[in-house]
C-alpha cells in the first residue's frame, strides 16, 4: 500500500471537511511514537522489542455529532512479512518473503448526541477503543486477557454499536459488539460511570460474550469488573478489582461449530478475581513538577497465575514503577516492571511527540 498516496487522502479529507464544515470543528491529529523494552533476562538480544510507528487522522466535533478517522502506520521493519512467492524445485516448496508497511484502520466511529433537559444521550457506531483502568501497565480485566499485560495503555479494540446516557454525576454506557464480519460472535458490556464533585470517580462494568451461542457451540464467560479513584491534593489513589468466571456446564468442543471463549485460558467452573492497586503523585507546581507530570506506583495479584500460562514459572504478584512528563508536544514515559518472576526486572521507554 503506498504511503503518500494514503497520507494524502487524509490530508485532502482534512481540507475538505474543514471547509464544509461550517457548523462544527474539524482538527488534523497526528503523533509519532518510539518505544522500546529490554528485559533483563534476554540476554539474546539488544532490545527485546523495538518499533517506531505514526498516528495520523482527523477529528469532528460538532454540537450533534462528532466522528474520527485515525490510522496507524508501521514502516517495514516493523509491519507485515508477507510471502511474495512460492515455487515448487524438486518437491520442495520454496517462498520468497519481503517486509511491507503495516497500515491499520485504528479508529473509525460516528457518534450521535442529543440533549433533553439534563440528560444527554448518544448513539455511537465503529470502532473505537477502551481504556477502562488507566493504569500505565495492569488492568482494564473487564476487556484484556489476563494473560496480556500492556505498558502505558490498557485499552481494547471494539466493533460495536453503543447507546450512552449521561445525567448528573451518571455516565451509562451499553454496547453490543462483534468480533467477526456476520455477527455470530461477539459479547454484551454495560458500564456505568459515576464522577463526583469531589476528587472520587468511580466504574462498574459487565460484559459476556452471549451472542457467542446463538449461532456456535461456546460457553458464557461473565466479566464483572469495578475502578475506584480518589484524589488527595497531589496523590490519586487508584484500585481495580474484578470477577470473571465460566458457565460450570459441558460444552462440546468436537462439534463443527464450536467456539473457544475470549478468555481462551478459562475452562467451564473456572474463576478469577484479579486486583491492582496504584498511586500517582502529580506535583502541579514547585520544583518537583519541574522534574515529572506524574510518578505511578502500581502491585498486582492473580492468583494462580502458572494456570493462565500453562504451568510456566511466574508469581501471583507483579510490579511496576513508571515515571512521565510532559514537555511542550513531547511526552516521555518510562518504566520499571516485574516479567514472569518478581525478580526479573524490565525496562520501557515511549517518546511521543504530537502533531496538532
Amino acid at each position: 500500500m503506498n504511503f503518500k498516496k494514503i497520507t494524502s487522502a487524509v490530508l485532502v479529507a482534512g481540507m475538505c471537511s474543514a471547509a464544509f464544515a461550517a457548523d462544527g470543528e474539524f482538527n488534523l491529529k497526528g503523533n509519532v511514537q518510539t518505544q522500546a523494552t529490554k528485559t533483563i533476562a534476554d540476554r539474546d538480544n539488544n532490545l527485546s522489542s523495538f518499533w517506531i510507528r505514526a498516528n495520523i487522522g482527523g477529528l469532528y466535533k460538532s454540537e450533534n455529532f462528532d466522528a474520527q478517522v485515525m490510522l496507524r502506520i508501521f514502516a517495514p521493519q516493523f509491519g507485515n512479512i508477507n510471502v511474495t512467492d512460492a515455487t515448487w524445485n524438486n518437491d520442495n516448496l520454496k517462498t520468497t518473503k519481503s517486509a511491507q508497511d503495516k497500515i491499520l484502520a485504528d479508529l473509525y466511529w460516528a457518534n450521535y448526541k442529543w440533549t433533553y433537559n439534563s440528560h444527554t444521550f448518544n448513539l455511537k457506531v465503529g470502532h473505537w477503543k477502551t481504556d477502562w483502568s488507566q493504569s500505565t501497565h495492569f488492568g482494564t480485566y473487564i476487556d484484556k486477557e489476563l494473560t496480556a499485560r500492556g505498558l502505558w495503555m490498557r485499552d481494547y479494540a471494539h466493533n460495536a454499536l453503543e447507546f450512552g446516557w449521561k445525567t448528573g454525576y451518571s455516565n451509562f454506557n451499553a454496547m453490543i459488539a462483534t468480533r467477526d464480519n456476520k455477527f455470530n460472535t461477539g459479547y454484551i458490556r454495560i458500564e456505568e460511570d459515576l464522577k463526583f464533585d469531589f476528587p472520587l470517580e468511580a466504574k462498574f462494568a459487565y460484559r459476556s460474550n452471549a451472542i457467542d451461542p446463538l449461532q456456535n457451540t461456546a460457553a458464557i464467560t461473565h466479566r464483572m469488573a469495578s475502578y475506584l479513584s480518589y484524589k488527595i491534593a497531589d496523590l490519586r489513589l487508584y484500585s481495580e478489582y474484578a470477577y470473571i468466571f465460566t458457565q460450570d456446564n459441558a460444552v462440546e468442543k468436537a462439534a463443527n461449530n464450536y467456539v473457544a471463549p475470549e478468555c481462551k485460558y478459562m475452562k467451564p467452573g473456572d474463576s478469577y478475581m484479579p486486583f491492582y492497586i496504584g498511586a500517582e503523585y502529580a506535583p502541579e507546581e514547585g520544583f518537583m513538577s519541574n522534574l515529572m507530570s506524574s510518578l505511578y506506583v502500581e502491585w498486582e495479584h492473580i492468583g494462580d497465575r502458572k494456570k493462565l500460562n500453562d504451568g510456566k514459572k511466574i508469581d501471583d504478584w507483579a510490579w511496576t514503577v513508571a515515571w512521565a512528563k510532559k514537555i511542550a508536544k513531547t511526552k516521555l514515559q518510562f518504566s520499571v516492571y516485574s516479567g514472569n518472576e518478581i525478580s526479573d526486572v524490565g525496562f520501557a521507554f515511549r517518546l511521543t511527540s504530537t502533531i496538532k
